[in-house]
């Protein structure tokens, strides 16, 4: 396994940020694996893959590019900088456009885990990527980045809010499941490689979602380290938001709606954003929700956060296997 030796400093320290970049390289690996985790994202390869794939057949050499840097258990590194806080995807992608040719071709055959193809032994390889990644943003991500960054910006919130409930080991237990672990004596492992540990005790320390299922580790050495794993539960799957139609019948569509996404703590502003529903409607719904004990409330440093409690989880589940012995 791959694990990073940290300090309690450097944990501390630590933050979540937003990257259009690693959203649009999250998309290419799922374009390029073809295989969604729910049906959203089926319906979003459906619509997007034809012309992601004429694009490849039109042009073989980045099509070949794509193979390698992928590889089967490392991604070469000069696709996937290190994100910086409050980057736009312009200056990230600028920066894969400026990587070193000799190097982006040295990270191709780590990726290969072995020699480079001749096809590759080229120097415009960084071009070639950030026009493939400028495509992917323009054609497929960017069109719907609003509500991409807003379910973002929901997983941070319920992020934090673990933290001050458990603390940070149950936070990166529960980044990528089987993958990322607190090990104790300062170990984080970061994926299930066998490579040497890194000291990164005193670096800059990046957690940073992505809504398609997967993840990887990025680094800019010395001083920047990048963890990227997948939004959970029913904020990056919209079918996980579904409501059981005897909920919605008792509570009404909209309510339901919010008592369900309230298995993760959300702000008040986080349900407006997911839900699409208006501020003072989701300020009603919560209000009868509390009253009726199926959410709690509680501060997170300057935020408002609600969650479902006992009854409310208990009320949903119900519902959910009433649903599905109809079916």
């Amino acid at each position: 396994m791959g694990w990073w030796q940290i300090n309690a400093d450097t944990l501390a320290a630590s933050r979540f940020v937003l990257s259009p970049l690693a959203e649009t390289f999250a998309a290419l690996k799922l374009l390029h694996s073809g295989a969604a985790a729910h049906p959203g994202e089926r319906a979003w390869l459906d619509a997007r893959l034809p012309g992601y794939r004429a694009r490849l057949a039109a042009d073989p050499v980045t099509a070949r590019l794509v193979r390698a840097g992928l590889g089967r258990d490392w991604i070469a590194d000069f696709l996937t900088p290190a994100p910086r806080d409050g980057e736009t995807f312009e200056e990230g992608v600028a920066r894969v456009r400026a990587a070193d040719p000799g190097a982006a071709r040295a990270h191709l055959t780590v990726s290969l885990a072995g020699p480079l193809p001749a096809v590759l032994d080229r120097d415009d390889l960084p071009e070639r990527a950030a026009a493939l990644l400028e495509h992917i943003w323009t054609e497929a991500v960017r069109p719907d980045w609003d509500r991409r960054r807003r379910v973002l910006e929901a997983d941070v919130v319920a992020r934090i809010a673990q933290v001050s409930r458990g603390g940070w080991a149950a936070v990166l237990d529960s980044l990528r499941p089987g993958r990322t672990r607190w090990l104790g004596d300062n170990r984080l492992q970061v994926n299930l490689h066998e490579y040497p540990p890194r000291e990164i005790a005193g670096a800059e320390l990046l957690f940073v979602p992505v809504t398609p299922k997967g993840g990887w580790v990025s680094w800019e050495e010395p001083g920047r380290y990048a963890l990227v794993y997948p939004c959970a539960g029913a904020l990056a799957d919209p079918g996980a938001r579904t409501v059981p139609a005897g909920l919605g019948a008792l509570l009404g569509p909209a309510r339901a709606a919010v008592l369900v996404l309230l298995d993760s703590p959300l702000s008040t502003t986080q349900l407006v954003a997911v839900t699409g529903q208006g501020l003072g409607s989701v300020g009603r719904h919560l209000k009868v929700l509390l009253d009726a004990g199926l959410v709690e409330r509680r501060r997170a440093g300057r935020s408002v956060l609600y969650e479902r409690t006992a009854a409310g989880t208990v009320l949903v589940e119900a519902s959910r296997r009433t649903d599905t012995y109809r079916s």
